[in-house]
Order: structure tokens, then sequence, then C-alpha cells
């Protein structure tokens, strides 16, 4: 029987350049605001402190207080 991913966070490996996942599903959950944010619309997150954003702005200022 297959399962669904569907409904269930992934984790993933975040690089440079994008992100491998190491366990399926079809979101992850932003670091800051907790909202989740689909595979397919995932555009930011932290290669260092490995951990997604929802929005640019969020990324922003999580990345400058982590400084």
């Amino acid at each position: 029987m297959l399962m669904s991913s569907k409904g269930r966070e992934a984790t993933l490996h975040y690089g440079p350049n994008g992100f491998r996942v190491l366990r399926n599903g079809d979101h992850v959950v932003c670091a800051v605001s907790a909202v989740q944010v689909p595979l397919e619309e995932l555009r930011y997150w932290s290669v260092e402190l490995q951990e997604p954003y929802a929005t640019a702005e969020i990324a922003t200022k999580r990345l400058v207080d982590a400084s």
C-alpha cells in the first residue's frame, strides 16, 4: 500500500541553491510564524540555521536577529 504525503510535514536539508527532501511531505512549517508553507511555494530558508521561512520579510528579520 502506498503512503500519501498529503497533509504531512516534510523534513528537508537546505542548501544554497535548493533543498533535498529527507522525509516526504507536502509542506514545511515556517520557523518564525508557524505558517504551513507548501513545498512548491517554498522560496526562503537559511542554510546555516537549517530552517524555512514563509516570506522574504520574515527571513530577513530572522537572519538579522540571528547575527
